[in-house]
């Protein structure tokens, strides 16, 4: 991909949401097509801006339930080619489990203290740009602790 990674942004904590926008465009890596703070509003930016990728929370308004992960199926199985990075307070095997119910392939799931982090947020848009996966290593830790610990013990 060359030039800048055109993104939608969507959080409802706006705080959170301009200090990823301003880390994004301060990286000169991102291009934000628009900053949104609900699902509905989401996927209308999807569809008018097509964007490369799409950062957005898991729980948004209007119910604040899992709005992000129901937004990230729409898009994938509407615009195949968008990737979406979902952000979440929670290291939570249900959430994780939705997201990636219908495939994997450009998705991602990062804990939101990762965001200021901001080489590794750009790492996660660029995988889900090229159809990867990305998991946050914590949530993938309690993944693979949590299944080990439900196999049967060996001979």
């Amino acid at each position: 991909m060359s030039g800048p990674i055109r993104i939608v942004l969507a959080d409802d904590n706006y705080l959170l949401r301009e200090g990823v926008r301003a880390l994004l465009e301060d990286s000169g890596e991102v291009e934000i097509c628009a900053a949104v703070s609900d699902a509905p509003q989401l996927l209308d930016a999807v569809a008018r801006f097509q964007p490369d990728a799409v950062l957005t929370d898991i729980r948004m308004p209007p119910n604040l339930q899992t709005e992000g992960i129901d937004a990230a199926h729409a898009i994938r199985r509407t615009y195949p080619n968008i990737g979406v990075v979902v952000l979440s307070q929670h290291a939570d095997e249900s959430y994780v489990r939705a997201l990636l119910e219908h495939g994997t392939d450009g998705l991602a799931y990062l804990l939101k203290e990762r965001v200021g982090d901001v080489d590794e947020l750009l790492r996660a848009l660029r995988e889900v740009c090229a159809g990867r996966t990305v998991l946050d290593p914590r949530v993938l830790d309690a993944l693979i602790a949590r299944r080990l610990n439900q196999e049967p013990a060996g001979l």
